[in-house]
C-alpha cells in the first residue's frame, strides 16, 4: 500500500498530495531526480511532514542521509526510514551532498537553507516542478486547493462504446470569470494520447467532452483509458464534479451514467458485485500516479472474508487495466459483494457488466478507514427524527424490478441493523420493512418491487430491534432491470441527514457552507441526440411532517442563458419524476441545445436527486445527481 495521507474528513484535502500527483510536476519532479544521478548523497529537509507522501510517489529517491526537520520537538523522533529527525543546524556537519527540500517555494527555502550548508551542498527544491503560472488560480499562494482542482474520468472510445463527459461552469457561481479546463488523455498503458485546453464562456455554461469528437480531432485509434482534468480559475471550492454517458456505438443499445470520481485515492472500496451466473463483470484499474502498481498490491477479496485474490500483473503509471472479476475468483457469485484493496493507488474506480448483449458501467464508493460504529447514533434527540436515511427511486413495479443491497462500507462494520421505509409520490407511507441485523459477509438482495405496489421511493435506515450499532456511512446498491426488454442499471451511495433545523455534527449536509443543509442545487443535463434526460427528485426529510417544497426547475441553454423556468412541489417524503421536454416542451428543449441542462432549486429544502436518460430502444441509464 501506498503510504500517503490525500484526506481526511477532519481537514480535508492534502494540497501539497495533489501538488506532487499532478501529471505535469510529476514529469518535471522525475527529472528532478534524473539530474541528481547515481552518486548524489541525499538527504531530505521535511518542513511539512510531507516526505512519507512524496517518497511513496517517488520511491526513486533515495535519502541515505537523514531527515532533517526545524522542528526542536521532533529531534529525536522516528523518521520513518530507520533513523530519527535531526535538526536542520546539523545539516552542515552531515556527509550529505544534496539537500532536497520538500517545498514549492524555491527562493524563501533557498535562503532559510543557506544559512546552515556549507558550500559543496547543493540545495534542491520543489520550485522546479511547479506548475506554470498562467494554470494558478491563486498566483500569491501556490498551495491553494483551488490551484489544484483536478479529477480523473473513465473515458473510452471504440466500436462498441463512447463516453460523454457533461458539466457546467458552476465555478461562475462562485465569482470565477476566466474558467478553462485543461484535459489531458492517456490510453490503456499511460501514453499521453492528446492533450488540450477548453475555454468556458460565461458563468452556467454547459460543458460537452465526446470521446468520438476528441478521437476524430486527434486522429486517435480505439482506446479505453482515463481523462485528467484540472479546472483553470476555480472558485469557492475544489471539487471537480461531472456526469460521465456511456452510450452504445451502431446498433448497440447500452446506455449507463457514472457520477464524478473521488479525487482522493483509498486504500479500500466497496459496492462492487460479484457476478451473476448470466453476467460478466470488467472492474476498469486505473492507476492514477505516475508510479507503476507492482504486482500483488491490489487484491480482491470477498465481503467480510480475508482471503485476497491479487492483480498478478503490473499496472503502468497512468494505466489501464482490464480485469475479469470472474476469471479472478471464479467461485464467488451474486449477490455476494467483493472489496477492492486498492492500497491508496486508484481513485474511485469503474465497473462494467456485460449480459445479454447489453453493456453497462457504475462506479465503485469509497469504504472507510477512520470510522467506528458509535453508539450516539442510536441515541440521537428527538429532533433528528429517525437520523440517516438513504433514499432511493423504486420504479413502477409493474415495469422495471428494483432490487437493494446494503453494504458495509468501513472496516470496522460488523454487521448492519437496518429496515426499509417506503413512500408513495405524494409522501404517504407505504411499507416498512426490516431487513435484520446483517452481519458482514451477507449475500442478500431485497426485492423492492415485491413490496411496493406502485412506484415511489424508499429510504433505507438503521433499525437496532435485533441489535448492533451505526457509524453514520450507511450505503446500498441498487439494481434495476426493464421487465420486458432487459435494460439494466445500477447506482449505489450513501446516507446522510436530511430536512432538520437541528444539527448533529456536520449533518444535514449543504452543497456550500456550514450545516443544516437546507437548499437544493442539483444539475440535469438534457439528452444527447436521440435520447431523452429524467429526474427521480425525492425529497426526504428525517423528521416527520413539513411543508411541500418549493422547487424552481431552470431550463440554461449551452452559453449559460436562462431560457424558461417551472415551479413544482413535492410534499415531505414524496417524489416526482421530471421530464424536461414534457414539461418545458420540445420547441424550448431545442432552444436550449446540446449542453443545456435544468438547474433544479429550491431555498425551502435539501432534495435528493437520481438522474439518467432512455433512448429509443428502452435502453436506461440512473446515477444519483451531482449539486454545487
Amino acid at each position: 500500500m501506498l503510504d500517503i495521507s490525500t484526506f481526511t474528513p477532519q481537514r480535508g484535502g492534502n494540497v501539497f498530495y495533489k501538488a506532487i500527483a499532478h501529471p505535469l510536476a510529476a514529469s518535471l519532479i522525475r527529472k528532478i531526480g534524473a539530474d541528481l544521478g547515481n552518486g548524489a548523497r541525499l538527504a531530505i529537509y521535511d518542513p511539512d511532514h510531507e516526505a512519507s507522501n512524496f517518497l511513496a510517489l517517488y520511491p526513486a529517491f533515495k535519502p541515505g542521509y537523514g531527515f532533517f526537520t526545524h522542528r526542536s520537538e521532533e529531534v529525536g523522533r522516528d523518521d520513518g526510514r530507520g533513523g530519527v529527525f535531526q535538526p536542520l543546524f546539523d545539516i552542515a556537519q552531515s556527509n550529505a551532498t544534496h539537500i532536497l527540500a520538500l517545498s514549492f517555494d524555491d527562493a524563501k527555502t533557498r535562503s532559510r537553507l543557506s544559512r546552515v550548508t556549507r558550500e559543496d551542498q547543493q540545495i534542491i527544491t520543489l520550485g522546479g516542478a511547479r506548475l506554470p503560472e498562467a494554470m494558478l488560480s491563486n498566483k500569491q499562494n501556490y498551495l491553494d486547493k483551488l490551484n489544484f482542482a483536478t479529477n480523473f474520468a473513465f473515458f473510452r472510445d471504440d466500436d462498441q462504446l463512447s463516453t460523454r463527459l457533461v458539466a457546467a461552469n458552476y465555478w461562475g457561481h462562485y465569482g470565477a470569470t476566466n474558467v478553462r479546463y485543461w484535459f489531458r488523455l492517456y490510453d490503456g498503458v499511460g501514453r499521453v494520447i492528446a492533450e488540450w485546453e477548453d475555454q468556458m464562456t460565461a458563468p452556467g455554461a454547459g460543458l460537452i467532452i465526446d470521446s468520438q469528437e476528441v478521437r476524430k480531432r486527434f486522429a486517435l485509434p480505439a482506446f479505453c483509458g482515463q481523462l485528467f482534468l484540472h479546472v483553470l480559475g476555480a472558485r469557492g471550492h475544489d471539487t471537480v464534479k461531472y456526469a460521465l454517458d456511456i452510450y452504445g456505438r451502431g446498433r448497440d443499445a447500452s446506455l449507463s451514467v457514472t457520477h464524478d470520481a473521488n479525487a482522493w485515492p483509498s486504500p479500500r472500496f466497496a459496492t462492487l458485485p460479484a457476478p451473476d451466473d448470466e453476467e460478466q463483470i470488467i472492474l476498469w484499474v486505473q492507476n492514477s500516479h505516475a508510479s507503476s502498481i507492482s504486482p500483488g498490491e491490489i487484491s480482491l477479496n470477498r465481503m467480510g472474508d480475508t482471503r485476497e485474490y491479487p492483480v498478478t500483473v503490473e499496472i503502468p503509471a497512468f494505466g489501464t487495466y482490464r480485469l475479469d472479476v470472474g476469471e479472478l475468483m471464479p467461485d464467488v457469485k451474486w449477490p455476494a459483494q467483493l472489496e477492492l484493496r486498492a492500497g491508496n493507488h486508484i481513485v474511485r474506480p469503474r465497473y462494467e457488466v456485460v449480459q445479454r448483449g447489453l453493456t453497462r458501467i457504475a462506479h465503485l464508493n469509497i469504504e472507510r478507514q477512520d470510522l467506528k460504529p458509535d453508539p450516539t447514533i442510536a441515541k440521537m434527540p428527538a429532533w433528528m427524527g429517525r437520523g440517516f436515511i438513504m433514499p432511493f427511486p423504486v420504479l413502477d413495479p409493474a415495469k422495471y424490478t428494483t432490487f437493494l443491497q446494503p453494504n458495509p462500507m468501513s472496516e470496522q462494520v460488523t454487521h448492519l441493523p437496518v429496515r426499509v421505509d417506503l413512500f408513495d409520490r405524494q409522501g404517504r407511507q407505504v411499507r416498512q420493512e426490516f431487513l435484520g441485523n446483517l452481519p458482514r459477509h451477507h449475500a442478500a438482495a431485497f426485492a423492492m418491487h415485491e413490496l411496493m405496489p406502485h412506484e415511489g421511493h424508499g429510504e433505507l435506515v438503521y433499525d437496532y430491534r435485533d441489535g448492533g450499532a451505526a457509524d453514520g456511512w450507511l450505503h446500498a446498491m441498487l439494481r434495476y432491470r426493464d421487465r420486458t426488454t432487459g435494460h439494466a442499471a445500477e447506482t449505489s451511495f450513501g446516507a446522510h441527514i436530511f430536512n432538520t433545523l437541528m444539527t448533529w455534527r456536520n449533518e444535514p449536509q449543504s452543497y456550500t457552507g456550514p450545516p443544516p443543509g437546507l437548499t437544493t442545487r442539483l444539475f440535469l443535463k438534457l439528452g444527447q441526440a436521440g435520447m431523452r434526460s429524467f429526474s427521480h427528485l425525492i425529497y426526504p426529510t428525517s423528521l416527520e411532517g413539513g411543508a411541500p417544497s418549493e422547487t424552481i426547475l431552470h431550463l440554461v441553454a449551452r452559453d449559460g442563458t436562462e431560457i424558461a423556468q417551472k415551479a413544482i412541489h413535492i410534499a415531505p417524503s414524496g417524489s416526482a419524476i421530471i421530464w424536461p421536454d414534457e414539461i418545458f416542451g420540445r420547441d424550448l428543449i431545442g432552444k436550449a441545445g446540446e449542453g443545456g441542462y435544468v438547474l433544479i432549486r429550491d431555498m425551502t429544502c435539501r432534495l435528493f436527486g437520481y438522474h439518467g436518460q432512455m433512448n429509443a430502444k428502452a435502453g436506461f441509464s440512473l446515477d444519483h445527481m451531482f449539486g454545487f
